[in-house]
């Protein structure tokens, strides 16, 4: 009797999940041919903002990929995802180390994402942490690599990512941090400190003097010259 009643929720729940679907596919292609994304992170961040502090707007501002500094493409790709160039928009080997680390704390505090798997979540998911959000996230993801360039995606990810309290993409972190600093001029320091700052965009803006950022960032500078970034033909 029960399979009765819960056939048509199951149905409903699946036709649900295939239009959403259907729907970041949309916007995927719409990225592909230009247009500059809305993700769903500035917009619950903008409404939180809205709320506790009324703040109506983000600091944001778009830069294209060829006037963006290398120094922040490398920096980025080596702190963040250093295979970015080479894999297909999920590493399982970083993801089952992941897995590791979140059984042995007994709660899930690493997903093992790489660049484009933290694009994805950021156009079109939460920041709630859960398997089924990551299942999401790597079935999306793998659309997206199939329909966007590699270099398509750094530069959307570079200009949608969060860098401080309502600070989203380079030039506007850039600005926030250096004054009159720009993301076409970044140096390699600059653009280490910013790459060191991703993980815990809010922490780092209120804690700008950690000595991890300096160190961290010294790491990054090291490795920075080997890190594989997209031409300007795309990957």
């Amino acid at each position: 009797m029960w399979r009765t009643w819960v056939k048509p929720y199951v149905c409903a729940l699946v036709a649900v999940g295939v239009v959403f679907q259907l729907w970041c596919v949309g916007w995927i292609a719409l990225y592909g041919m230009g247009v500059k994304p809305y993700t769903a992170f500035m917009k619950a961040e903008q409404v939180r903002l809205l709320i506790t502090k009324f703040q109506p707007s983000l600091e944001r501002q778009w830069v294209d990929y060829n006037d963006m500094s290398d120094n922040l493409k490398r920096a980025v790709v080596t702190s963040e995802d250093a295979g970015f160039v080479e894999h297909d928009g999920v590493d399982w080997n970083a993801i089952e180390q992941a897995r590791l680390r979140n059984e042995k704390k007994g709660k899930i505090i690493a997903g093992g994402s790489t660049i484009s798997m933290q694009l994805t979540k950021n156009l079109f998911l939460s920041s709630n942490r859960s398997y089924l959000r990551k299942a999401e996230e790597i079935g999306m993801t793998y659309i997206m690599e199939v329909m966007l360039p590699k270099e398509r995606i750094l530069e959307i990810y570079l200009n949608s990512v969060e860098w401080g309290e309502g600070v989203f993409g380079a030039q506007a972190a850039a600005e926030h941090y250096f004054k009159g600093g720009s993301a076409a001029k970044l140096s390699p320091q600059q653009a280490a400190k910013l790459a060191v700052m991703l993980p815990a965009p809010k922490y780092y803006d209120l804690n700008r003097k950690s000595p991890r950022i300096g160190r961290r960032a010294n790491v990054i500078l090291k490795r920075m010259g080997a890190a594989q970034i997209p031409d300007d033909e795309g990957a």
